[in-house]
């Protein structure tokens, strides 16, 4: 590990002490929140500059780089969209930045034709019923803050003004091709094609739409962290949707199937989800249909003309069940290639025979699969464009225990070794009911094919278990999600997987809170750290970015039990000085709009006066967000951070 010691840019420590709720929470780089003012612009250029110098000595960085983009050189493909006869494919050729929306097989959307300089990005599309328009939104330098517009798909031509505020916005067409329901700055509208608009719900909320495919029957879910209010209309009556009151403090989705039927899957009762059938008529009243699988999640569902398929991951693996369409009976399991994740189920929308998925793992690239319910066969449909080099790895799966006794797994890759300890990279998430399944990454395999570990652990907060399981890692039971964490660091090096000089934390986002944690509680696991686009300060997250949002998974500092649970984690305000920190590198985003990069301003101000022995570096992506961008930046991003790390850790 490199000991070094390093002359950091000046960073004023201020003596800003705050009394909330009683307690004395310091601040000694608030002033750093402050993106434009001159003072943090001048630190900003120091530290640019500190990482360049420090970048251009890293002697496998050019090595990295051409290794992860040739890993890279699969390109990618989407499951097919099917309108009639007209198919729409979501598709990105090797050597392109940006994937290219197709319709049978021919160009229809490029993002670089509509920004040459590559800084826009397709967020989201949905193809009218009969193919002949297509609803899509954009965004420029990884802002996420997306404009709506509508393509005329036979001539190519835009049909309608742009609309802004879309950010995150789902679309449902209605039958005639002529409308659809969508989203705007968190509200429900209905557009109408050359006509404008109306608005359907006002008050601000993350909504979902589904709506039947004969066009009748709307539902409408808003998101209430743990729960979630619906809606439903009868759009034949006119009728304003009605509020449907759920009981119970569980997640509850509602879709009226091609069948007529309203399908409900909820984890009232069950927290890894069970599906209920019913009538939309009297949509308070169900029946029990698909039974929970207290030790599989459901992840998907497709409803046929003959059998409904249902999608669970079962210890991360995903699987598909085949059920009778009028009962529900269990019938069988569609054949998969192998023992990976299986992508969201797509049928066509009134319903037919086949349905189309994707599969990876952490060795296979993401290739589209079919399932036809006649002949009960599995096929290969789109591999995707490129072939990149094959390295040999194994997928291991381990188990371990946390702290606190509750049975954990992880999942190891390595290439073949001599049993040796060897440089361990440990990624994590463990929030917002997200789940880590097995897949292809670039990153991994290239770190695995230079004689590296990658590890991937299953944490509490997720949603590899279910509803509880996210909620045991939510609000003041966190420190589980950073204690399951560093359960399985300690288990690496037990094991003899690895040693505390040549492992390193990795996570992004939630993630890399969960890094900035992991670090600041039990340093002396690590060698090195890469935390990207984190949260970090915990008494002021849901101040910026989307923060507010999140108050329902983290708490809020505004409660005083739970700014209390806040600063007994937050990792900023765990920064002592004197203490041996891990090399860190802080990846971030200039447009990021989801997680403000101050978070890693302050935390590395914070650690670079803390800890001397060791480089604490800020690397920021210009015209970039928390999103992915083009696909060249992600390749110089992944082989900088394992460029990093082999620097630290060999």
């Amino acid at each position: 590990m490199e000991r070094a010691v390093m002359d950091y840019p000046y960073a004023e420590r201020l003596a800003l002490v705050e009394q909330l709720h009683g307690q004395s929470v310091a601040d000694p780089y608030r002033w750093l929140e402050d993106a434009d003012s001159p003072q943090t612009r001048q630190w900003q250029a120091a530290q640019d500059e500190l990482w360049l110098a420090y970048a251009a000595t890293l002697p496998t960085r050019y090595t990295f780089r051409s290794r992860v983009k040739a890993l890279s050189a699969v390109g990618s493909v989407s499951a097919p969209v099917w309108r009639g006869d007209r198919c729409f494919v979501l598709r990105r050729e090797p050597r392109q930045d940006h994937a290219v929306l197709t319709v049978d097989g021919a160009e229809l959307l490029d993002p670089a034709k509509l920004d040459p300089t590559g800084l826009t990005t397709l967020d989201s599309w949905q193809p009218s019923p009969d193919g002949s328009l297509v609803a899509f939104q954009v965004s420029r330098g990884g802002s996420e803050e997306s404009v709506l517009h509508v393509l005329d798909v036979a001539t190519g031509a835009l049909t309608e003004e742009p609309i802004d505020g879309c950010r995150y916005s789902p679309i449902a067409w209605l039958p005639d091709g002529k409308s659809f329901y969508y989203v705007r700055f968190r509200q429900v509208h209905l557009h109408l094609v050359g006509g404008g608009d109306r608005p359907v719900l006002t008050d601000e909320a993350s909504y979902g739409l589904d709506l039947s495919a004969d066009g009748r029957w709307l539902t409408i879910s808003a998101a209430r962290g743990t729960t979630n209010d619906l809606w439903l209309a009868d759009l034949r009556t006119g009728e304003a949707p009605r509020p449907l009151p759920i009981p119970g403090d569980a997640i509850t989705l509602m879709s009226v199937g091609p069948d007529g039927r309203l399908y409900v899957v909820t984890t009232q009762d069950a927290p890894t989800g069970r599906i209920c059938v019913g009538d939309p008529e009297n949509p308070l009243v169900w029946h029990d249909y698909v039974a929970a699988d207290p030790d599989a999640p459901l992840s998907s569902l497709a409803v046929l003309d003959k059998v409904v398929l249902v999608g669970r991951t079962r210890g991360g693996i995903g699987e598909i069940a085949v059920h009778d369409l009028v009962t529900g009976r269990h019938l069988g399991e569609v054949p998969l290639p192998g023992r990976g994740s299986v992508g969201s189920l797509t049928p066509r929308p009134e319903g037919g025979h086949e349905v189309w998925f994707s599969y990876t793992d952490s060795v296979t690239p993401a290739a589209i699969y079919s399932y036809d319910a006649t002949t009960g066969q599995t096929s290969l449909w789109a591999n995707p464009p490129g072939v990149a080099p094959t390295v040999e790895a194994t997928a291991t799966p381990v188990a371990f225990r946390s702290a606190d006794g509750t049975d954990l797994d992880m999942l190891v890759v390595a290439g073949p070794g001599d049993g040796s300890p060897r440089p361990t990279i440990l990624y994590g998430y463990g929030g917002f009911g997200q789940s880590l399944t097995p897949a292809y990454s670039a990153f991994a395999l290239a770190w695995v094919e230079a004689g590296g570990v990658f590890v991937t652990a299953t944490l509490r907060g997720g949603g590899e278990r279910g509803d509880d399981w996210h909620r045991a890692g939510m609000l003041d039971r966190k420190q589980n999600v950073i204690d399951d964490y560093l359960a399985a660091a300690e288990h690496l090096i037990t094991e003899g997987w690895t040693t505390p000089s040549q492992l390193a934390a990795c996570g992004e986002s939630n993630g890399g809170l969960l890094v900035g944690a992991a670090i600041t509680q039990r340093p002396e696991l690590f060698a090195a750290a890469v935390c990207s686009a984190p949260l970090l300060d915990m008494a002021r997250y849901e101040l910026t970015g989307l923060g507010a949002r999140w108050v329902p998974e983290f708490g809020s500092a505004a409660d005083p039990l739970q700014l209390k649970t806040l600063l007994s984690y937050s990792p900023y305000h765990q920064v002592a000085p004197g203490t041996d920190y891990p090399a860190v590198l802080f990846t971030t985003f200039a447009n990021d709009t989801r997680v403000d990069p101050l978070h890693a301003r302050k935390m590395c101000a914070a650690l670079q006066h803390a800890s001397a022995a060791n480089p604490v570096l800020l690397r920021v992506e210009a015209d970039a967000g928390h999103a992915s961008g083009g696909a060249g930046r992600g390749v110089a991003l992944a082989a900088d951070m394992l460029a990093f790390l082999d620097r630290q850790l060999r």
